[in-house]
């Protein structure tokens, strides 16, 4: 059965006031779709559990911060999860600077790939960054908050149709920016 944005609200509202077991039923019912993000952003299953603990420890000290016109809780929460995962890769990012790079990555990633694959990372942020607002936001939330089109309307209060043109074309310019 779906959860609904109206049951996460009341959970969110309860867990506010301190009610353990609404904030059991929200970490049930968004989880699975919180580790979702943290893993797709960090690439690796024990960061992505670290910032899932993390990202629900916030949750519940801040549900009181919510507040509905920002947004649906769902997306509010992914926010949170997002911010943790940038955080601690930009954290990895700063100790890997001090340390010898070999020491914080798996025997199998070769130090000329991770250079490969920051090139890479640079090339993609060069190219987001071209796009227009409207794109670049939509194409983030789809891909890195793991939104539905639905869900980006809700968030940005644009019609769907909208939506998926913006994320259809700039996903056209970044492949062609990519390529070039």
């Amino acid at each position: 059965m779906e959860t609904t944005q109206q049951q996460l609200l009341e959970w969110l509202y309860a867990t506010a006031n301190g009610n353990r077991a609404a904030f059991e039923k929200l970490y049930q019912a968004s989880s699975g779709k919180l580790f979702s993000v943290s893993l797709h952003l960090l690439r690796r299953h024990d960061w992505a559990e670290d910032v899932l603990q993390d990202a629900f420890v916030r949750i519940w000290h801040n549900a009181a911060d919510y507040h509905a016109e920002k947004g649906t809780v769902m997306t509010w929460m992914i926010s949170i999860t997002r911010y943790r995962a940038l955080d601690l890769l930009k954290s990895r990012r700063i100790k890997a600077e001090h340390l010898d790079v070999a020491d914080e990555l798996p025997d199998e990633v070769k130090t000329g790939e991770v250079l490969g694959l920051t090139r890479e990372k640079v090339k993609l942020d060069d190219c987001m960054e071209a796009l227009v607002p409207e794109q670049r936001q939509s194409i983030q939330l789809a891909y890195l908050n793991g939104l539905s089109h639905h869900e980006i309307t809700e968030h940005t209060g644009s019609p769907l149709g909208t939506v998926k043109s913006w994320i259809r074309r700039g996903l056209t310019q970044l492949k062609r920016c990519l390529e070039g």
